[in-house]
């Protein structure tokens, strides 16, 4: 007999048939597709905040840089954060949170427009006229209904002692 005769059998681990199985399933690969999406979005929506917002915002109150504005905890205080960086200095840096928090609104904000357009379409799918007609759980009743109604006599002795 050959080496070659002899088939080795290798049992992979129950987790590995339910691991499959949980990849699989749409709502995971759903959200995969989402996350790719979002990490994609996220790169439009700094831009967005970066660029068209916070230039903006900058002007209405006087043309503040919201990247420049920061506290110096420790270090030499310069104009720039980038400066302030450089030189080494310990900053608390104000402006970026602020500019996080835009772009966290701004997100939460077209996510909010984005699903209340898709269960608007969604409601209007809904909408679509369904075939009249009873539900087979009514129509059992009724059925149900029309046996009692041909049986009085039984119906009346329902609930009483038997002979």
């Amino acid at each position: 007999m050959a080496l070659s005769d002899h088939h080795v059998r290798v049992r992979a681990p129950g987790w590995v048939s339910e691991f499959r199985g949980f990849i699989m399933k749409g709502n995971v690969v759903d959200l995969a597709v989402g996350i790719i999406i979002g990490a994609a979005f996220t790169g439009i929506v700094q831009s967005l905040v970066k660029d068209i917002f916070t230039p903006i915002i900058g002007l209405i109150v006087g043309g503040i840089d919201f990247t420049n504005i920061f506290f110096t905890l420790k270090g030499p205080h310069l104009a720039t954060l980038d400066a302030a960086q450089k030189a080494g200095a310990v900053t608390l840096n104000v402006g970026l949170f602020l500019n996080a928090v835009f772009q966290f609104l701004i997100v939460g904000l077209v996510i909010f427009w984005v699903v209340k357009l898709l269960t608007r379409l969604h409601v209007r799918e809904d909408a679509k006229p369904v075939a009249a007609g009873p539900t087979p759980s009514e129509t059992l009743l009724a059925e149900i209904r029309d046996l009692l109604a041909s049986r009085p006599a039984e119906v009346a002795r329902i609930g009483q002692p038997l002979p």
